[in-house]
């Protein structure tokens, strides 16, 4: 009877708590590409633009060839990947108000998902 009672528990809040688990890692992806947008912002106030494409998102833990007014390095630590394993994409191609487009493909890791797997930050503008 027991065991009845903590599948039947388990049943209804197991898929809350994984829910919320999705919920969380955008949460996280949107906290890391806003730390990566401050790094990026640094980046151009010291060389006076934004990464390359080629550059990319490498640029702000490694000098890009021999630029002397480079003050990285910009993070901590290596670039992370965002909460589902998958590298943050980022393209040297205006989003918005931004000169740059980062974003990650959300959970599946493909474009244009939709509910959790929806893409998570700043999409090039079409």
């Amino acid at each position: 009877m027991v065991m009845v009672i903590l599948g039947l528990l388990a049943g209804l809040v197991g898929p809350r708590l994984f829910d919320r688990a999705d919920i969380a890692k955008v949460q996280t992806a949107e906290t890391q590409m806003a730390m990566l947008k401050g790094a990026l912002t640094l980046f151009r106030l010291d060389i006076g633009r934004y990464p390359t494409a080629e550059e990319g998102l490498n640029a702000l833990v490694r000098q890009p060839g021999n630029k002397k007014t480079w003050q990285g390095p910009y993070l901590d630590e290596a670039v992370p990947v965002d909460p589902w394993g998958n590298r943050y994409q980022y393209l040297y191609e205006r989003s918005g108000f931004q000169d740059f487009s980062l974003f990650s493909y959300g959970a599946d890791g493909v474009k244009n998902g939709e509910g959790l797997n929806a893409d998570v930050g700043s999409l090039p503008d079409e």
